[in-house]
């Protein structure tokens, strides 16, 4: 956001200054994270230093909740349904999510991997409330390894922005942070400016992780390459030696 608290930044970075993608040191000192959480991010810091990196939901092929969501989620499509819902699918782990319109979250929610959604429309602004990420070992806010509790509460609102102002968007953080991977773009986008940008105001609240609401924009352009299968779990990949621990799996039967 242009004032007020700021996500986390990388504090390993190139020689260009920008983000150094393949060693994610969170910049624990940043105020918005509670002393707890700011050990557990310097922790994980020293572990990518050291070369060991550490695991996260998007790498161990887990789904990916809110609001790792929205830092690990390249692309998606979001579509109504015939029920005047909405689901929305990510091109990571096969990742879906679903929305009940013009709902409530029940008053007995059972915690569940990406969480009970419910939306509504404000003008032209889609607001979603997302409560109940059922956490573990592997859920974090970020790809530096902020943790996540139960307690977290996320609110997405969604609108469309013009072309011209979701490229100066991209293009600006690029320049500051550079491209996810490091190198180039995973996905091209269109040189047309006409079509409208989609912009997102995410708030994330947790007082187990922030000592305040934290709210960021993301900015997505509409992408020429084509929607890819992508199975993740028969294709594990390991960035760094052990990486990999696999899917879990059950003792014994559940039904």
């Amino acid at each position: 956001m242009p004032s007020g608290p700021q996500p986390l930044r990388n504090l390993s970075r190139r020689p260009n200054g920008t983000a150094n993608a393949g060693q994610l040191v969170g910049d624990y000192r940043n105020p918005i994270l509670t002393p707890e959480a700011a050990a557990i991010v310097k922790q994980k810091g020293e572990l990518a230093i050291a070369g060991k990196g550490f695991a996260n939901s998007q790498d161990q092929c887990r789904p990916i909740a809110p609001p790792f969501t929205f830092a690990m989620q390249l692309g998606f499509e979001m579509l109504p349904t015939n029920d005047g819902n909405i689901s929305i699918i990510y091109d990571q782990n096969a990742s879906v999510r679903h929305i009940r319109m013009n709902a409530a979250h029940p008053a007995k929610l059972v915690p569940s991997s990406m969480g009970d959604s419910v939306g509504h429309w404000e003008g032209d602004t889609l607001v979603i409330d997302t409560v109940g990420v059922k956490t573990d070992a592997f859920t974090s806010v970020d790809r530096f390894g902020t943790p996540q509790s139960d307690a977290m509460h996320v609110v997405e609102r969604y609108r469309l922005v013009d072309g011209l102002l979701a490229k100066a968007a991209q293009e600006a953080y690029e320049k500051r942070e550079g491209t996810v991977g490091g190198g180039r773009r995973v996905a091209g986008y269109t040189t047309d400016t006409g079509p409208k940008g989609l912009q997102l105001e995410v708030t994330m609240e947790d007082p187990k992780v922030f000592t305040a609401p934290l709210t960021a924009l993301v900015t997505y352009r509409r992408v020429t390459t084509e929607w890819q299968e992508q199975v993740c779990a028969d294709n594990p990949v390991e960035h760094y030696k052990d990486e990999w621990l696999g899917l879990p799996k059950a003792d014994h039967p559940d039904f």
